[in-house]
């Protein structure tokens, strides 16, 4: 049986060559205690929300997930779980999601602690909306002439 790669065990050649799903697997699972769940939970929202979704692995060890750009980043610190929407000031969040980096022209997060709960069809939302903002700003494609 192959030993799942877990984020510190991924060095360069690692990462390389496990997909991004699988080094998010092993953060999860090398987390440990509430913020993988929590990791895990979010994920599986992002997943319902946007089955088309695209996970990445970038910047040393950040889960990403993509459609037509960045939707969100997936932190994980001491204290919280910090979901970062890459274009988050130009979203609508009528249930108040957004408690974090709110000052900032273009990013928006959503820090989550220990015992909280998600608004999770707040957040599915908040995801589409995301997920819709950036295929508005797709580029067409261009016309060979």
């Amino acid at each position: 049986m192959k030993k799942a790669v877990t984020a510190k065990m991924a060095g360069a050649k690692d990462a390389k060559e496990a997909s991004p799903s699988k080094l998010i697997d092993g953060r999860i699972k090398e987390l440990g205690d509430w913020r993988g769940e929590m990791l895990g939970r979010v994920r599986g929202l992002i997943k319902q929300a946007d089955p088309d979704v695209v996970e990445e692995w970038k910047w040393r060890g950040v889960p990403v997930w993509e459609h037509d750009g960045i939707i969100c980043t997936g932190e994980t610190y001491k204290e919280v779980v910090k979901l970062t929407f890459a274009k988050g000031a130009a979203l609508e969040d009528p249930a108040g999601l957004f408690n974090s980096s709110l000052d900032g022209n273009v990013r928006r997060a959503i820090d989550i602690r220990e015992g909280e709960k998600i608004n999770e069809k707040a957040l599915k939302a908040l995801i589409r909306a995301a997920v819709d903002l950036n295929a508005s700003k797709k580029k067409p494609a261009k016309r060979s002439t």
